[in-house]
């Protein structure tokens, strides 16, 4: 029998950007993660719910790693994830990653202060153009990497949202930050249609 050149895999676009699509995104997820035997996620949460929902929606055997917003972010000097939470969540067997952002660290500050954009957030901007969420999944690819959470050539999924809950998931074999042009987005699992 002839190999095919191609596969087709289904795509879920979801209407809007939002929280509405964290449910159905894990549903996409899961159904990705059996047909590719993946077990590592990697996701953004800034509270744990979206951490908590994964476990509550996904079940055990899952190797996920939650990446919060660094402390201060919000407002100097406090972590927006309750200890308590982050505790749960440990104790769960989720690892939670606190961390400078990779696409907007020092260049952030940069352009606070002076007014000029650096190369980190030019290329945010630029991976905005495919939605906020799957520029979030990109980013927590790189700091799961960074930190040595997850292992760079393997592909893994990376959950993302735009501001609250998830809306984006991928398929990306991670790089480190300092190699991002290795970083491969292998498939996109949903997304927003519009954002």
């Amino acid at each position: 029998m002839k190999e095919s050149s191609y596969s087709d895999v289904t795509v879920r676009y979801f209407a809007k950007a939002g929280p509405r699509n964290t449910a159905p995104l894990f549903e996409a997820v899961a159904r990705r993660a059996e047909a590719l035997n993946i077990r590592t996620l990697i996701l953004a949460t800034n509270s744990g719910r979206t951490a908590f929902e994964a476990l509550d929606r996904l079940g055990e055997g899952f190797d996920i790693v939650a990446v919060t917003h660094v402390t201060g972010y919000a407002e100097p000097n406090v972590q927006e994830m309750d200890e308590k939470d982050r505790r749960e969540l440990e104790k769960r067997g989720i690892r939670v990653l606190t961390c400078q952002h990779a696409l907007g660290g020092i260049g952030r500050a940069v352009r606070n202060k002076l007014g000029t954009y650096q190369i980190d957030e030019i290329i945010a901007y630029t991976l905005r153009t495919f939605g906020q969420g799957v520029k979030v999944a990109v980013e927590v690819a790189l700091m799961a990497a960074d930190a040595g959470l997850i292992r760079v050539g393997e592909n893994v999924i990376s959950i993302g949202g735009s501001a609250r809950g998830a809306d984006s998931a991928i398929v990306v074999q991670p790089a480190n930050s300092f190699r991002f042009f290795d970083l491969k987005v292998k498939e996109i699992i949903c997304k927003p249609a519009s954002f």
